[in-house]
């Protein structure tokens, strides 16, 4: 029985692997450049936050809230806060710590540290957004997604290599002397 020359050859198996690497290199290559472009976001908005203007303000009211989602879960403890501002002449109110607002968390020492930073009565100062000054925080966002961002470039640049070198003809090593 005649065996089909094209279904084993070494040639297709070559062109399906190397089709395979380019598509692995270019997925690679995107995602890591989704994350390059989040954390790039992010770390322009915290540079930004730092540029708004600070105001001096009044801590109106700080506790540690709780929730439990269902009685199987743990309880979850988060610190809300209010604080008042004056912008322009105009008295404002926030209840933002940062900009994403406080996280939940199943560790009630972390809401209770960060309501006993700002305790009730106290002052601080909040930074205003001047093109929305009914958005004021007490802490500007990290910076640090800018000192990280080079973790998901090396995904971006090897998964470039990766579909690049897919996508070149495959190198033949001569056997024998190179005479």
């Amino acid at each position: 029985m005649p065996e089909n020359p094209t279904s084993n050859t070494p040639q297709s198996h070559s062109r399906a692997g190397r089709l395979f690497l380019f598509f692995i290199g270019l997925s690679l290559a995107l995602i890591g450049a989704l994350f390059v472009i989040l954390m790039a976001r992010s770390f322009s908005r915290a540079r930004e936050m730092r540029s708004w203007p600070a105001v001096p303000c009044l801590i109106l009211s700080s506790e540690v809230e709780t929730r439990v989602h269902d009685p199987a879960s743990p309880r979850e403890y988060s610190h809300t806060i209010t604080f008042g501002y004056q912008w322009q002449d105009q008295r404002k109110t926030s209840n933002l710590l940062s900009l994403r607002g406080s996280s939940w968390s199943s560790k009630p020492d972390r809401a209770r540290a960060s309501a006993e930073a700002f305790p009730a009565g106290s002052t601080s100062t909040c930074r205003v957004n001047p093109d929305d000054p009914d958005v004021a925080v007490l802490k500007p966002d990290s910076l640090a997604p800018g000192y990280s961002i080079w973790f998901p470039g090396l995904f971006v640049v090897a998964g470039s290599v990766i579909a690049v070198r897919a996508l070149l003809p495959p190198h033949r090593k001569r056997i024998g002397n190179p005479d």
